[in-house]
């Protein structure tokens, strides 16, 4: 939308409690940003409430204020000294979606999203690469940023609602015309999809994770449970992996909603039916049924998991319209994403190293099972814990850790604010037998000397990133990188 234009509030679906029918001139929920005429949304937060800073967005200007009771009482000073619009919400968050989705207005118009624990930023890519192979203007949105027609760091997964919907009205304006976002718990709990008209959406499994942020796994699977429950509308369409436990609760939840569904799964009545995977060291031969017809793929990408992840992308693809006589030919063209079970270095003995974003202890082990049919030899992993996280999953990593490979090497991994040592005893009192190297480098160092003929290396946690962060600051740090480097030192000195 320009710059200059003014909206009534009544036009953004949303009703004064006084002060009549305002117009706006441009939202924010940052009171930094806030405009003279703008609408500041004054949100509960995890740690302060908005409300603190309505007095100053009023002192910048703002024509009105969206909020809640809390919100109000918390300013009621402020707001009785002036002549600004209020418009109080029960859910101030979902009134400022929908506001932010009108404000700008245009979309690509085939929205698509993917919640689940792991696996959203392959199947969201995966989605985005079959339809640019078939001639759409598309991109994928979320832990990667923005990728494809258009491009755009993010600094959120989900972005908030002024920004994503800013976003999608830029892109749509360069004519982007498909759109596979991923759906965080923690964007779909705070409400940041809400207002994008999503035409199919799809689960991918449910494990443990942020624990620090949801109160329970009942809250964790709910807010992943929002994504069909609330923002994909009835004529949408869900695309479901049923090999997780928690599947048939997202089916039924789509089901009651009387969205269409398209099953994924080893299940003999999933719609997208795995038959059969035959596995080799640069990929995998994938065998499915699909609509009373057999198919066999060969699949460039390491890994049995990335079966599901791919034939959800291709639920995805079809459920949004496009026939399966052009979907299935290019998915053996799919390339694997940035930091997952990526392909790092290969020591001059065959020995691959590979990066993986794994980060959770189901995803650890996920990673682990499903190079292992890749690996003649060894296996060995480099991992390690975040700090200021779910301190309940890491000896959960490191179990899983002791199980499924044959060497580990524990180190750190965004200790932040605590103390990486005290991480690395949690860790280790699963996996006693396993090698402490607090230095991550020198970790992956000893990892990658450890590798003969037939081993494999994975060194899990950081996937893309490309920082370590201790304390307050973010040093650079790239797995990719220091894998290449070790091997490039270790063949040297050979």
């Amino acid at each position: 939308m320009d710059s200059e234009a003014k909206r009534r509030l009544s036009d953004l679906g949303l009703s004064p409690t006084r002060g009549g029918d305002a117009s706006v001139t441009g939202l924010s929920v940052d009171s930094r940003a806030t405009r003279p005429g703008h609408l500041f949304a004054a949100l509960p937060g995890t740690r302060m409430h908005g409300g603190e800073f309505i007095s100053y967005a009023l002192r910048m200007g703002a024509a009105a204020i969206l909020t809640d009771r809390t919100g109000a009482q918390i300013a009621a000073d402020a707001l009785d000294g002036s002549d600004a619009a209020l418009v109080l919400a029960e859910d101030p968050r979902m009134a400022l979606a929908y506001a932010a989705a009108l404000w700008f207005g245009a979309q690509p118009d085939c929205m698509t999203a993917v919640t689940g624990t792991n696996g959203k930023t392959s199947v969201a890519s995966f989605t985005r690469q079959i339809w640019i192979m078939l001639d759409h203007a598309a991109v994928n949105l979320g832990t990667t940023g923005i990728e494809g027609a258009f491009s755009a760091p993010l600094a959120h997964t989900t972005p908030e609602p002024i920004t994503l919907h800013r976003l999608l009205a830029e892109m749509a304006g360069e004519g982007v015309t498909h759109c596979a976002m991923e759906a965080s718990s923690h964007g779909l709990e705070q409400r940041r999809l809400d207002g994008v008209r999503l035409r199919a959406a799809a689960f991918t499994n449910f494990s443990q994770d942020h624990l620090d942020y949801h109160d329970s796994f009942d809250a964790y699977f709910a807010a992943k449970a929002g994504l069909f429950a609330r923002v994909l509308p009835p004529d949408g369409a869900a695309v479901i992996n049923m090999d997780d436990p928690r599947g048939a609760d997202m089916l039924a939840i789509a089901a009651d909603r009387g969205q269409s569904t398209l099953t994924i799964g080893q299940d003999p009545d999933a719609d997208l039916r795995i038959l059969a995977q035959r596995f080799h060291a640069a990929g995998q031969e994938l065998r499915f049924s699909y609509d009373g017809q057999v198919h066999q793929v060969h699949l460039p990408l390491i890994g049995g998991f990335q079966a599901a992840n791919v034939l959800v992308a291709l639920g995805l693809v079809l459920a949004c319209g496009t026939a399966p006589a052009d979907a299935l030919p290019v998915l053996s063209r799919l390339e694997g994403v940035r930091g997952r079970m990526e392909l790092a270095a290969r020591r001059s003995n065959g020995a691959p190293v590979f990066v993986d974003y794994a980060h959770t202890p189901a995803a650890l082990e996920t990673a682990l099972t499903a190079l292992r049919p890749h690996v003649m030899g060894r296996l060995v992993v480099v991992f390690g814990a975040g700090g200021d996280r779910d301190r309940g999953k890491r000896p959960l990593m490191g179990q899983a850790a002791a199980t499924h490979a044959d060497i580990a090497y524990v180190t750190d991994d965004n200790p932040r604010s605590e103390d990486p040592a005290a991480i690395r005893v949690e860790i280790l009192k699963a996996c006693p037998e396993a090698n402490e190297v607090p230095d991550r480098a020198e970790a992956i160092l000893r990892g990658v000397d450890a590798l003969g003929p037939g081993d494999a290396l994975l060194i899990a946690g950081k996937g893309h990133e490309t920082g370590q962060i201790i304390g307050d600051t973010v040093y650079p740090f790239d797995d990719v990188e220091q894998a290449s480097v070790a091997v490039a030192a270790l063949e040297r000195t050979a």
